[in-house]
């Protein structure tokens, strides 16, 4: 019997240009973030703090899409009209992706999830319990200041003012993380409104909107074109964490991945929630009440399944999708306005379609 003939593999679809935009992103990304992690004047303070340094190297270079540098270089580019970067421009969006990692960290500390992107949360690899909590807290502050220090010494004209945006929008977004904290906007009248404001705020918080901004504010963009690309990032950021805010009450947990946070079991009065009372008849108002009011109301193991359904029917999930697909439109809209050099508008409103349309 002859050899068997040789059958060719299908050929692969050519990645989108979107796609290798990312990849180029994400390679040099965690190309500057092992350097900037290196820290050879930490090396020798303490061996447990090295060992530290291991788990925090370890957590920061893992797989993950690394957005936020790809629509600062999106940014700078597009003002710029020319895909040409300074190499200091690599070494400000690691800092990015270090401050994005500082807020990472302090989240898990209060949401309490045992993964993050496919591995232990920073809690869980520092220690068990109370403990790794502490430990987690410092190490986010640590994070803080690496980012900082990143960021304003990238050498780049205008980066302590680019550096002094991102920080104002981290202060608002605090606030809206906070709020949540809190429980959100009261079910009552005019909680719609807040819970929306409340969204606005925390979308802030996945640093995507001053992302493109700043990228646009290094390459010495006008006032004109940084607003323009403010409002692309804002209505994208609102459609991102209204999403995540769906998912906050109906996602489901993946195989290896970290599950959605569950906003219903933290008490929380999201958008998705706000909608749906605002909708609802009385008598479902005062069950959505009982429920959100009284911590041991969640415990049960039926009450996540009702919360469900009663949000769900009372139209709470199917408003935030139509205002997250609002959004997008706006987002979309915007990016029309904008010139096309090199098709970089193009790539731009690529990446924003990826992010308004992802579900995790």
């Amino acid at each position: 019997m002859g050899p068997s003939p040789f059958i060719a593999a299908p050929p692969m679809p050519a990645p989108s240009v979107e796609q290798a935009w990312l990849k180029l992103v994400q390679v040099q990304v965690e190309g500057s973030l092992a350097e900037l992690l290196e820290l050879p004047d930490e090396a020798r303070l303490d061996m447990r703090w090295t060992e530290a340094l291991g788990h925090v190297r370890e957590y920061v270079l893992r797989p993950t899409w690394r957005m936020r540098p790809a629509l600062l270089l999106a940014g700078y580019c597009l003002a710029r009209g020319s895909t040409t970067v300074p190499a200091g421009l690599w070494r400000f969006a690691a800092g990015l992706e270090l401050l994005h990692a500082f807020l990472l960290v302090h989240d898990d500390v209060t949401e309490q999830p045992a993964l993050r992107r496919g591995g232990l949360a920073m809690h869980h690899l520092l220690a068990p319990g109370r403990p790794g909590q502490h430990l987690a807290v410092v190490v986010g502050d640590h994070l803080f200041a690496r980012a900082l220090e990143t960021m304003v010494g990238s050498e780049l004209p205008g980066a302590a003012r680019a550096s002094e945006y991102h920080l104002r929008m981290c202060r608002y977004t605090a606030v809206g993380q906070y709020l949540v904290e809190r429980g959100g906007a009261h079910l009552g009248s005019g909680g719609v409104r807040r819970a929306l404001r409340m969204a606005r705020l925390r979308m802030l918080r996945e640093g995507l909107c001053s992302a493109l901004v700043c990228g646009a504010m290094l390459a010495g963009a006008d006032e004109a074109l940084r607003l323009r690309l403010a409002r692309v990032g804002c209505d994208v950021g609102l459609a991102w964490e209204l999403r995540e805010e769906v998912l906050g009450l109906f996602g489901e947990p993946r195989a290896g991945t970290r599950a959605p946070r569950c906003d219903f079991t933290l008490g929380r009065r999201t958008f998705p929630v706000l909608a749906a009372w605002s909708r609802a008849p009385p008598e479902v108002r005062r069950e959505l009440e009982a429920l959100w009011a009284v911590p041991s109301e969640r415990e049960d193991e039926a009450a996540l399944p009702r919360a469900r359904r009663l949000v769900e029917e009372a139209g709470g999930r199917a408003a935030t999708e139509r205002l997250v697909a609002r959004c997008s439109s706006n987002a979309v809209r915007a990016l029309s306005a904008l010139p096309n050099p090199n098709g970089l508008r193009d790539l731009l409103q690529a990446l924003v379609g990826q992010l308004a349309h992802r579900m995790w």
